[in-house]
Protein backbone atom coordinates (compact mmCIF):
# COMPACT_ATOMS: atom_id res chain seq x y z
CA UNK A 1 0.00 0.00 0.00
CA UNK A 2 1.66 3.30 -1.21
CA UNK A 3 -0.13 6.11 0.29
CA UNK A 4 0.12 10.25 0.45
CA UNK A 5 -2.29 13.34 1.71
CA UNK A 6 -2.51 16.58 0.72
CA UNK A 7 -1.89 19.09 3.24
CA UNK A 8 0.79 19.84 6.08
CA UNK A 9 2.75 16.47 4.76
CA UNK A 10 2.43 17.45 1.20
CA UNK A 11 5.23 20.60 0.51
CA UNK A 12 4.69 21.27 -3.18
CA UNK A 13 1.98 18.45 -3.51
CA UNK A 14 4.83 16.13 -4.50
CA UNK A 15 3.55 13.48 -2.38
CA UNK A 16 0.23 13.27 -3.51
CA UNK A 17 1.65 14.02 -7.29
CA UNK A 18 3.73 11.10 -7.71
CA UNK A 19 0.59 8.80 -6.28
CA UNK A 20 -1.87 10.77 -8.92
CA UNK A 21 1.26 10.03 -12.07
CA UNK A 22 1.20 6.27 -10.54
CA UNK A 23 -2.26 6.24 -10.37
CA UNK A 24 -2.56 6.97 -14.50
CA UNK A 25 0.57 5.24 -15.56
CA UNK A 26 -0.86 2.21 -14.40
CA UNK A 27 -4.76 2.88 -14.98
CA UNK A 28 -5.35 2.06 -11.47
CA UNK A 29 -8.83 1.11 -10.93
CA UNK A 30 -10.84 2.43 -8.37
CA UNK A 31 -11.49 0.44 -5.19
CA UNK A 32 -12.91 2.42 -2.14
CA UNK A 33 -13.29 5.95 -0.29
CA UNK A 34 -13.83 6.87 3.33
CA UNK A 35 -16.91 8.14 4.16
CA UNK A 36 -16.31 11.81 4.69
CA UNK A 37 -18.44 12.75 6.66
CA UNK A 38 -16.91 11.21 9.55
CA UNK A 39 -13.32 12.86 9.46
CA UNK A 40 -13.71 16.19 7.30
CA UNK A 41 -14.57 19.61 7.96
CA UNK A 42 -15.96 20.88 5.01
CA UNK A 43 -15.67 24.71 6.01
CA UNK A 44 -12.08 23.85 6.01
CA UNK A 45 -12.00 21.68 3.08
CA UNK A 46 -15.28 22.46 1.09
CA UNK A 47 -17.02 20.32 -1.31
CA UNK A 48 -16.63 21.53 -5.10
CA UNK A 49 -19.12 22.09 -8.22
CA UNK A 50 -18.64 19.87 -11.36
CA UNK A 51 -20.04 19.62 -14.53
CA UNK A 52 -20.65 16.11 -15.87
CA UNK A 53 -20.48 15.40 -19.76
CA UNK A 54 -24.52 16.44 -20.17
CA UNK A 55 -24.14 19.63 -18.18
CA UNK A 56 -25.56 18.29 -14.83
CA UNK A 57 -23.92 19.48 -11.66
CA UNK A 58 -22.66 17.09 -9.45
CA UNK A 59 -21.32 17.78 -6.37
CA UNK A 60 -17.65 15.67 -5.31
CA UNK A 61 -17.29 15.64 -1.63
CA UNK A 62 -13.34 15.87 -0.05
CA UNK A 63 -12.18 12.46 1.01
CA UNK A 64 -9.22 9.19 0.76
CA UNK A 65 -9.54 7.13 -1.60
CA UNK A 66 -7.91 3.73 -2.81
CA UNK A 67 -7.27 2.21 -5.95
CA UNK A 68 -5.39 -0.66 -7.32
CA UNK A 69 -2.83 -1.44 -9.81
CA UNK A 70 -1.31 -4.43 -10.91
CA UNK A 71 2.56 -3.81 -11.42
CA UNK A 72 4.04 -4.91 -14.56
CA UNK A 73 5.68 -7.98 -14.88
CA UNK A 74 4.86 -8.29 -10.93
CA UNK A 75 2.47 -10.90 -9.25
CA UNK A 76 0.93 -8.82 -6.74
CA UNK A 77 -0.96 -5.76 -7.06
CA UNK A 78 0.23 -2.61 -5.54
CA UNK A 79 -3.06 -0.16 -3.48
CA UNK A 80 -2.68 3.72 -3.65
CA UNK A 81 -4.21 5.79 -1.09
CA UNK A 82 -4.71 9.29 -2.38
CA UNK A 83 -6.68 11.82 -0.19
CA UNK A 84 -6.19 14.91 2.56
CA UNK A 85 -5.02 15.25 6.28
CA UNK A 86 -8.76 14.79 7.81
CA UNK A 87 -9.85 17.46 10.39
CA UNK A 88 -10.57 15.61 12.87
CA UNK A 89 -10.83 11.84 14.22
CA UNK A 90 -7.01 10.26 13.12
CA UNK A 91 -6.93 7.07 15.15
CA UNK A 92 -10.34 6.39 14.04
CA UNK A 93 -9.30 7.36 9.91
CA UNK A 94 -6.07 4.96 10.90
CA UNK A 95 -7.89 2.23 12.22
CA UNK A 96 -10.19 2.28 9.19
CA UNK A 97 -7.13 2.13 6.52
CA UNK A 98 -5.10 -0.64 8.21
CA UNK A 99 -8.63 -2.45 8.00
CA UNK A 100 -9.08 -2.18 4.92
CA UNK A 101 -5.27 -3.01 4.99
CA UNK A 102 -5.81 -6.19 6.30
CA UNK A 103 -8.83 -7.03 4.06
CA UNK A 104 -6.40 -6.39 1.00
CA UNK A 105 -3.89 -8.61 2.45
CA UNK A 106 -1.67 -5.70 2.28
CA UNK A 107 1.94 -6.83 3.85
CA UNK A 108 3.75 -3.35 3.80
CA UNK A 109 2.76 0.47 3.70
CA UNK A 110 4.83 2.98 2.42
CA UNK A 111 3.82 6.48 3.04
CA UNK A 112 5.08 9.61 1.00
CA UNK A 113 5.66 13.17 2.14
CA UNK A 114 7.32 16.07 1.61
CA UNK A 115 8.74 18.88 3.82
CA UNK A 116 10.03 22.71 3.44
CA UNK A 117 13.83 22.56 3.80
CA UNK A 118 17.31 24.68 3.70
CA UNK A 119 17.55 22.28 0.18
CA UNK A 120 19.13 24.08 -3.08
CA UNK A 121 17.22 23.75 -6.10
CA UNK A 122 20.36 22.77 -8.49
CA UNK A 123 21.08 19.95 -6.23
CA UNK A 124 19.23 16.57 -6.51
CA UNK A 125 16.44 16.59 -3.89
CA UNK A 126 17.61 14.80 -1.04
CA UNK A 127 14.91 12.24 0.22
CA UNK A 128 14.75 10.81 3.83
CA UNK A 129 13.39 7.50 4.83
CA UNK A 130 12.25 5.68 8.25
CA UNK A 131 11.06 2.55 8.94
CA UNK A 132 9.33 0.02 11.95
CA UNK A 133 11.29 -2.64 10.27
CA UNK A 134 15.08 -2.78 10.76
CA UNK A 135 15.93 -5.42 8.16
CA UNK A 136 14.03 -3.29 5.93
CA UNK A 137 15.89 0.00 7.54
CA UNK A 138 19.34 -1.90 6.66
CA UNK A 139 18.29 -2.99 3.32
CA UNK A 140 17.49 0.34 2.61
CA UNK A 141 20.04 2.20 4.06
CA UNK A 142 17.46 4.53 6.03
CA UNK A 143 18.90 6.37 9.23
CA UNK A 144 16.77 5.93 12.50
CA UNK A 145 14.79 9.60 12.48
CA UNK A 146 15.91 11.75 15.26
CA UNK A 147 12.90 14.25 15.22
CA UNK A 148 11.29 15.26 17.66
CA UNK A 149 8.08 17.76 17.52
CA UNK A 150 4.88 18.20 15.90
CA UNK A 151 3.49 15.84 13.63
CA UNK A 152 0.34 14.99 10.57
CA UNK A 153 -1.04 11.95 9.41
CA UNK A 154 1.68 10.24 7.79
CA UNK A 155 3.10 9.80 11.18
CA UNK A 156 0.23 9.07 12.71
CA UNK A 157 -0.56 6.28 10.54
CA UNK A 158 3.29 4.95 10.48
CA UNK A 159 2.61 4.77 14.54
CA UNK A 160 -0.46 3.30 13.61
CA UNK A 161 0.95 0.47 11.15
CA UNK A 162 3.80 -0.31 13.71
CA UNK A 163 1.26 -0.73 16.94
CA UNK A 164 -0.61 -3.06 14.88
CA UNK A 165 2.15 -5.36 13.66
CA UNK A 166 1.76 -3.72 9.96
CA UNK A 167 5.04 -2.78 8.76
CA UNK A 168 5.44 0.47 7.35
CA UNK A 169 8.00 2.47 5.60
CA UNK A 170 7.99 6.43 4.95
CA UNK A 171 9.90 8.55 2.26
CA UNK A 172 9.77 12.28 2.54
CA UNK A 173 11.05 14.74 0.34
CA UNK A 174 13.14 17.68 1.25
CA UNK A 175 11.17 20.93 -1.19
CA UNK A 176 13.25 24.09 -0.95
CA UNK A 177 11.89 26.27 0.77
CA UNK A 178 12.13 30.10 -1.16
CA UNK A 179 10.00 27.82 -4.02
CA UNK A 180 7.18 26.43 -1.79
CA UNK A 181 4.83 26.98 -4.33
CA UNK A 182 3.47 23.88 -6.10
CA UNK A 183 3.70 22.29 -7.84
CA UNK A 184 7.17 20.54 -7.78
CA UNK A 185 7.89 18.17 -9.82
CA UNK A 186 11.19 17.22 -9.24
CA UNK A 187 10.88 16.10 -5.50
CA UNK A 188 7.99 13.89 -6.98
CA UNK A 189 10.39 11.87 -9.35
CA UNK A 190 12.73 11.61 -6.21
CA UNK A 191 9.71 10.19 -4.50
CA UNK A 192 8.92 7.93 -7.43
CA UNK A 193 12.64 6.60 -7.76
CA UNK A 194 12.50 5.73 -4.24
CA UNK A 195 9.23 4.10 -4.67
CA UNK A 196 10.87 1.87 -7.67
CA UNK A 197 14.01 1.09 -5.72
CA UNK A 198 11.75 -0.52 -2.52
CA UNK A 199 9.25 -1.88 -5.20
CA UNK A 200 12.16 -3.38 -7.99
CA UNK A 201 9.86 -2.39 -10.40
CA UNK A 202 10.68 0.35 -13.06
CA UNK A 203 8.16 3.12 -12.51
CA UNK A 204 7.56 5.07 -16.14
CA UNK A 205 7.83 8.73 -15.19
CA UNK A 206 6.54 9.77 -18.69
CA UNK A 207 6.86 13.55 -18.76
CA UNK A 208 7.91 14.04 -15.35
CA UNK A 209 11.78 14.45 -16.11
CA UNK A 210 10.97 16.93 -18.34
CA UNK A 211 8.91 19.11 -16.27
CA UNK A 212 11.48 18.78 -13.39
CA UNK A 213 14.18 20.34 -15.21
CA UNK A 214 11.23 23.11 -16.84
CA UNK A 215 10.69 23.86 -12.98
CA UNK A 216 14.57 24.25 -12.37
CA UNK A 217 14.94 26.38 -15.69
CA UNK A 218 11.99 28.73 -13.83
CA UNK A 219 13.39 28.72 -10.73
CA UNK A 220 17.05 29.44 -12.04
CA UNK A 221 15.62 32.48 -14.43
CA UNK A 222 13.63 33.55 -10.87
CA UNK A 223 16.64 33.60 -8.88
CA UNK A 224 18.99 35.75 -11.67
CA UNK A 225 16.61 38.32 -11.07
CA UNK A 226 17.22 38.92 -7.34
CA UNK A 227 21.17 39.13 -6.08
CA UNK A 228 19.76 38.03 -2.86
CA UNK A 229 18.35 35.17 -3.66
CA UNK A 230 21.22 33.96 -5.68
CA UNK A 231 23.49 33.97 -3.20
CA UNK A 232 21.17 32.59 -1.18
CA UNK A 233 21.14 29.95 -3.49
CA UNK A 234 25.43 29.90 -3.69
CA UNK A 235 25.36 29.64 0.09
CA UNK A 236 23.11 26.50 0.54
CA UNK A 237 24.90 24.99 -2.93
CA UNK A 238 28.34 25.23 -0.56
CA UNK A 239 26.75 23.89 2.73
CA UNK A 240 25.26 20.94 0.62
CA UNK A 241 28.66 19.91 -1.31
CA UNK A 242 30.67 20.34 1.99
CA UNK A 243 28.00 17.65 3.55
CA UNK A 244 28.32 15.44 1.11
CA UNK A 245 30.88 12.82 1.99
CA UNK A 246 32.04 10.53 -1.26
CA UNK A 247 30.83 7.05 -0.09
CA UNK A 248 27.29 8.96 -0.37
CA UNK A 249 27.96 9.70 -3.70
CA UNK A 250 29.23 6.10 -4.59
CA UNK A 251 25.67 4.67 -3.30
CA UNK A 252 24.06 7.49 -5.46
CA UNK A 253 26.44 6.02 -8.48
CA UNK A 254 25.24 2.33 -7.54
CA UNK A 255 21.80 3.23 -7.18
CA UNK A 256 21.37 4.71 -9.92
CA UNK A 257 23.03 1.79 -12.03
CA UNK A 258 20.67 -0.43 -10.46
CA UNK A 259 17.81 1.55 -12.11
CA UNK A 260 19.44 1.42 -15.23
CA UNK A 261 19.41 -2.88 -14.76
CA UNK A 262 15.88 -2.84 -13.96
CA UNK A 263 14.74 -0.68 -16.60
CA UNK A 264 16.70 -3.01 -19.58
CA UNK A 265 15.24 -5.96 -17.43
CA UNK A 266 13.49 -9.02 -20.13
CA UNK A 267 10.24 -7.48 -21.36
CA UNK A 268 11.19 -4.19 -20.04
CA UNK A 269 9.93 -5.30 -16.70
CA UNK A 270 10.96 -6.78 -13.55
CA UNK A 271 14.77 -6.28 -12.78
CA UNK A 272 17.82 -7.65 -14.13
CA UNK A 273 17.18 -11.69 -12.87
CA UNK A 274 13.43 -11.32 -13.58
CA UNK A 275 10.45 -10.21 -12.02
CA UNK A 276 9.87 -9.98 -8.01
CA UNK A 277 8.29 -12.92 -5.70
CA UNK A 278 4.53 -13.24 -5.29
CA UNK A 279 4.50 -11.72 -1.89
CA UNK A 280 6.83 -8.63 -1.93
CA UNK A 281 6.19 -4.95 -0.66
CA UNK A 282 3.16 -3.34 -1.54
CA UNK A 283 -0.15 -5.04 -2.10
CA UNK A 284 -1.75 -8.77 -2.82
CA UNK A 285 -0.39 -11.55 -4.01
CA UNK A 286 -1.21 -12.71 -7.27
CA UNK A 287 -4.55 -14.77 -7.04
CA UNK A 288 -6.18 -12.29 -4.12
CA UNK A 289 -6.23 -9.46 -6.59
CA UNK A 290 -9.71 -7.68 -5.39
Amino acid sequence: MLAAFEGWNDAGDAATSAIEHLEDAWDATPLAALDPEDYYDYQVNRPSVELDDAGARRVTWPTTRLSVAALPGAQRDLVLVRGIEPSMRWRAFCVELIKLARELRVELVVTLGALLADAPHTRPVPVSGTSSDLDMSQRLRLQPSQYEGPTGIVGVLQDACTRSGLPAVSFWAAVPHYVAQPPCPKAAVALLRRVEDLLDVPVPLGDLPEQARAWQTGVDELAAEDSDVAEYVRSLEQAKDAAELPEASGEAIAQEFERYLRRRGPGGGGGPTGSPGPSGPGGTRGPGRP
